[in-house]
């Protein structure tokens, strides 16, 4: 198998996208990763990472390798679980508050940044698997509170359909929610908003 082959294999392991650092471990000098990018053959994303231009990689997999701390959070996490069908017009990501701001600054594709507290940025985080790259969300559980803090960022019937459709979700952890709503301090709106309607 030649070098440009063994790549492209390489960029479709990792989701579509590779690092400078990792075209280096491949034998790829600084120069030969111009002669790609002037070639078709890879575009820049944003310094350091690459994509291969006949691979397109899901969006979610493109900011879990270019932000692998940030998490897939409040309308982008409500889509995920199926609790609204209203795509969000960027993605939604929670990020530590002390994280350097200018990072998130890309063109593609398009990403909101929440800047939380770390002591909170990492409560209720699962991983989820796509193309084989491991993508921070929310759980279910942790996203209802979510909607409840940022109940005046979120449009009326978007709100109203994702406390209806975690009600009614068998796969809710009222145990967790409750947890939750402790940490954020918020156990007042879960019991108007969900406590009575279970």
């Amino acid at each position: 198998m030649n070098k440009i082959n063994q790549m492209k294999n390489e960029f479709k392991k990792n989701g579509g996208i590779l690092k400078t650092i990792e075209l280096n471990e491949m034998g790829f000098s600084s120069r030969q990763i111009g002669k790609l990018m002037q070639d078709g053959i890879i575009t820049r994303i944003k310094y350091g990472f690459y994509e291969l231009r006949e691979y397109h990689p899901k969006e979610e997999v493109i900011i879990a390798k270019l932000f692998p701390k940030a998490v897939i959070f409040l309308e982008s996490a409500l889509l995920y679980y199926g609790y609204t069908d209203r795509i969000p017009l960027s993605w939604q990501i929670a990020v530590d508050k002390d994280s350097n701001k200018k990072q998130y600054e890309i063109d593609y594709p398009f990403i909101e940044p929440y800047y939380i507290e770390n002591k909170y940025l990492n409560v209720g985080v699962s991983t989820i698997e796509i193309e084989g790259v491991p993508v921070k969300i929310y759980d279910r559980d942790r996203t209802m509170c979510d909607v409840l803090r940022y109940e005046t960022k979120i449009e009326r019937e978007v709100f109203a359909k994702a406390i209806s459709n975690y009600v009614a979700d068998k796969e809710k952890n009222i145990r967790n929610l409750l947890r939750y709503a402790e940490i954020f301090n918020i156990k007042n709106k879960v019991q108007t908003y969900i406590g009575v309607r279970l």
